[in-house]
């Protein structure tokens, strides 16, 4: 009797796959966000952020003034998920997701080391110079200006000239 009791209870045995290694790389952020188009079609937007994960793999959270969440994106390898209070929406990319709630192409896989004051990863980019607009510190990549000057106080500017019309993008860390 013991020895069938000891072969049921080895037949039962539950396995535990191992756990995901956390990703060494991954960030989070919260802050403020402003992004300002200018020219014919003047338009702004500006919430409060939750950032957490990689380029890769990762959540955005976007609060209102109010303190309430206007929507999430989650992401991973191939997709992307936005959650809102009208439904979820489906894309392939975080560009095509900033693209169609922006109406512009905004870089956002990028702003997890644009944060850090630095380059992404991911494409070249050279330091900022008087040719492109201003004396800040800062680099350019992806078309875009990205300012670091002020890095340390946690504020980031990014501005993107052409094509037009002018995109700035500025972010206000809540802890540098």
């Amino acid at each position: 009797m013991a020895l069938a009791s000891a072969m049921l209870a080895g037949c039962a045995m539950v396995v535990i796959p191992p756990t995901a290694a956390p990703d060494p790389l991954a960030r989070s952020y919260a802050g403020r966000l402003a992004v300002k188009v200018e020219g014919d079609d003047a338009r702004s937007f500006s919430a409060g952020f939750d950032l957490q994960g990689t380029d890769v793999r990762g959540q955005l959270a976007l609060i209102s003034p109010i303190g309430t969440q206007v929507g999430r994106a989650v992401w991973q390898p191939g997709s992307v998920l936005w959650q809102s209070a009208d439904g979820d929406r489906r894309f392939d990319t975080l560009d095509a997701l900033a693209e169609e709630m922006l109406g512009e192409a905004v870089p956002l896989a990028a702003l997890f080391d644009w944060m850090a004051g630095r380059p992404w990863h991911a494409l070249p980019s050279r330091p900022l110079s008087v040719a492109d607009g201003g004396t800040e510190t800062g680099f350019r990549q992806l078309g875009w200006n990205v300012q670091t000057g002020r890095v340390a106080d946690g504020v980031i500017v990014a501005q993107r000239r052409l094509p037009a019309p002018t995109l700035t993008v500025r972010i206000k860390l809540d802890t540098p």
